[in-house]
């Protein structure tokens, strides 16, 4: 092939390529326009002793949450003017509507602590409605503890992301489970959304993999590699501690919760071949979906409507992306090429991600598709957000297997966890 014709072959892969990820900016707006909002650092409201470090606390996961709702261009602080109010009563307009700081909204409010307790009163305005420029006024009341700041902080985000979000509840209160292998058994953990709080919630000394939260963030379900089998087993996150789940039969992996929390989908081989069933939440009434032969594993619901279940089969030989109804009917192969593991619904049903080294997002009706992380060592096991926003995967990138998170186009890629080997997230419902 000649070097011209090669070079028009590179740009029309390119053209395609890029023409393919604009159908994806959408994902993360959802409708709604990017606003310009500054963050004001709330006020001390008193001279207690104690203010400051949790006022310390609260303006840092503001300001953090906001950035990373992906819906705000967030005034750098550096453009804020030197006033910085507490109280409407010391808000200047024209000061933070106006060039260099130039924003259409202004979240301000004070802090103190009194007695034990941490009150916190927030604001949110239009700086461009001189008329009637308060979209929201909250106040909170907690103790008086670090992990209190970053919970109102977190509360109050999400008040603003909900208001100027198109109605999407914001995430900032949501959870993430994952593997990790720190205290030198692989447990399951659970931390914040932003990656603090991180903690262990089993301590069985094996190796447990697959953790999924239920909707109603009451269990997990996970997978444990014994000694004699492998089968699912249920954490109870009310009771704080393990609950009964029967043994299925076989090689039993890949849990996933229907949408209403009455069912689960799993993958056994307890009749040869890996199948995909679907069971009561308490193990009960198995019924199984698939019947070709190939390994059928990696199960998740369509969260929007419960009716469809998407999931990884080699019945063709590559491990592939295909869906069916719910009772097992209308089966669809949904990628052709390569292979594709580690599949996740979007919350509103309309997308699928993927892993096949890298992590890619599909349009579910049209099939159309493109490419999320980009030469970047090996990324798995993508898992949404409950606003449909958000992604977080493993990744070995920096050396070791860690938790990232992403914005649902690919943008804002950073990392959460730092501490020995941490894998297989799934994000909480709500």
């Amino acid at each position: 092939m000649s070097f011209l014709a090669l070079s028009v072959v590179l740009v029309l892969f390119s053209s395609h390529a890029f023409s393919q990820q604009d159908k994806f900016q959408g994902v993360v707006t959802q409708g709604v326009e990017r606003v310009r909002i500054a963050v004001a650092d709330f006020k001390a409201a008193n001279a207690d002793p104690n203010t400051g470090q949790l006022l310390s606390t609260f303006n840092s996961v503001l300001y953090s949450d906001l950035q990373n709702a992906g819906i705000f261009d967030v005034v750098s602080k550096s453009f804020n003017p030197l006033q910085v109010p507490g109280t409407p009563q010391e808000v200047t307009l024209d000061a933070w509507g106006n060039p260099p700081t130039n924003a259409a909204m202004l979240a301000f409010g004070n802090l103190g602590v009194s007695g034990g307790q941490v009150s916190v009163s927030g604001w949110l305005y239009d700086v461009k409605n001189t008329v009637s420029p308060q979209v929201l006024g909250k106040q909170y009341r907690e103790d008086a503890t670090p992990d209190n700041a970053r919970l109102i902080a977190h509360r109050f985000a999400d008040e603003i992301i909900f208001r100027l979000g198109g109605g999407i509840p914001g995430i900032a209160e949501s959870k993430i489970v994952f593997v990790s292998n720190r205290t030198g058994a692989k447990e399951i953990w659970m931390m914040d959304y932003d990656g603090n709080g991180e903690h262990a919630i089993t301590k069985l000394g094996s190796i447990a993999l697959s953790p999924r939260i239920s909707p109603d963030s009451s269990r997990i379900a996970f997978v444990e590699l014994g000694k004699r089998s492998v089968n699912i087993r249920m954490f109870s996150l009310d009771l704080n501690r393990p609950v009964s789940f029967p043994a299925i039969g076989g090689t039993t992996i890949s849990p996933a919760w229907s949408p209403d929390g009455l069912h689960l989908a799993f993958s056994s081989s307890r009749t040869g071949d890996p199948e995909i069933y679907v069971s009561n939440a308490s193990g009960g009434e198995l019924t199984r979906l698939t019947e070709a032969h190939g390994p059928d594993v990696s199960p998740v619901w369509n969260p929007k409507t419960g009716g469809q279940i998407a999931w990884i089969s080699g019945r063709s030989g590559l491990p592939q992306l295909y869906t069916m109804a719910s009772d097992g009917t209308n089966v669809q192969r949904m990628t052709d090429t390569g292979y594709a593991v580690s599949p996740s619904w979007s919350p509103n049903g309309q997308f699928l991600v993927f892993s096949a080294q890298d992590i890619y997002i599909m349009d579910v009706a049209s099939k159309t598709w493109a490419q999320l992380t980009h030469d970047a060592g090996s990324n798995d096991f993508p898992s949404w957000s409950p606003d449909g926003r958000h992604i977080v995967f493993q990744s070995n990138r920096a050396g070791t297997t860690q938790i990232w998170t992403m914005l649902g186009d690919g943008t804002q890629q950073h990392q959460l966890t730092h501490t020995g080997q941490n894998t297989q997230p799934n994000w909480s419902w709500k």
